[in-house]
């Protein structure tokens, strides 16, 4: 069992894509380089890996324990790394979830099971079981994916009390409740609990709204492109720099506002276009059902990433 960083989630923490070959297996190669690339960003607390952005969903068993592993030899020792466990079924979890532990990982971050569409709002006692499964798999600190309510698969804020309560582990949670009134009070009730949990935003397309609420933090896939931005808009809105905040969320909206055009589905696809754009990746393969995004397309991302000022090298330009 390798030894992991004691990690609180907090801060400014990227979501690392994932590089494929042309028949679909992994570029080993080019994941390494991208893992480095993000990894010497100032301002970053941690990195996630085996989660939405790195096609967990097509991964098996095996290909997350080797990209853990591969995440650990290039970051481990630098920074916290947080294992997604993207499962369906609570004993699946758990199996990831000491994976994830043996595998020196430092948190995990933790997707609602797709069965939660069919009423699991209505069964609170699900969410419990599901994660009281996982912590009795491992110790590792817990980061609850929050969805939005409408569909299914969020849980309500009574739900996320009672889970916290049950489950001690749980340190955080990733926000994607999609609902500004919400989410504030997310950030005012969870913060503020005896053990306080931590709100770490991925509100993308209202960020600077979303920080100023007071969350400890962001959790984003769009970091595997513009970590270095949202690090610095992190630290603005921390010191009470408006001004430079505003100017720096200007930017990363014209990043937001082609990476998460509808549908959703293609958020990190396009990640991966703009990575090629900027010479940062050689290819953009995703792995099937997902399909790469079109010319005219790919051409909107290139000119988004220019007028945000986005170069090869990084996104922040002093």
């Amino acid at each position: 069992m390798q030894k992991y960083l004691e990690f609180v989630p907090a801060g400014v923490i990227p979501a690392v894509l994932l590089p494929f070959e042309e028949d679909f297996s992994i570029d080993e190669t080019a994941y390494r380089r991208h893992l480095n690339f993000v990894a010497a960003t100032k301002g970053i607390s941690a990195l996630v890996t085996n989660a939405h952005s790195s096609e967990a969903a097509s991964c098996s068993f095996e290909e997350q324990k080797r990209v853990l592993d591969i995440t650990m030899e290039e970051v481990g020792g630098k920074l916290p790394v947080v294992n997604g466990i993207y499962a369906d079924g609570s004993l699946e979890a758990a199996r990831l979830a000491a994976m994830a532990q043996a595998g020196g990982a430092s948190a995990l971050l933790v997707f609602p099971p797709h069965p939660f569409i069919m009423g699991g709002q209505l069964r609170p006692e699900m969410a419990v079981a599901h994660f009281s499964t996982i912590a009795q798999a491992s110790d590792l600190p817990i980061i609850v994916f929050q969805y939005p309510l409408m569909g299914g698969q969020g849980y309500p804020l009574d739900t996320l009390l009672r889970l916290v309560e049950k489950v001690p582990s749980i340190k955080a949670i990733k926000d994607w409740c999609n609902d500004p009134m919400l989410h504030q009070r997310q950030v005012r009730v969870l913060q503020s609990l005896d053990r306080p949990v931590n709100v770490l935003t991925t509100h993308s397309a209202w960020l600077l709204s979303s920080l100023v609420s007071g969350c400890a933090g962001l959790l984003s896939g769009s970091g595997s492109v513009i970590a270095d931005l949202q690090a610095a808009l992190f630290e603005a809105v921390q010191n009470d720099q408006l001004a430079k905040a505003r100017e720096l969320a200007r930017r990363i909206q014209i990043t937001a506002d082609v990476f998460y055009a509808p549908p959703a589905v293609d958020m990190h696809n396009r990640m991966k276009e703009a990575l090629v754009l900027l010479g940062r990746l050689e290819k953009s393969v995703v792995r099937p059902p997902l399909v790469k995004p079109g010319p005219d397309e790919i051409a909107r991302i290139g000119a988004a990433m220019k007028e945000a000022g986005i170069t090869t090298r990084g996104a922040v330009m002093h």
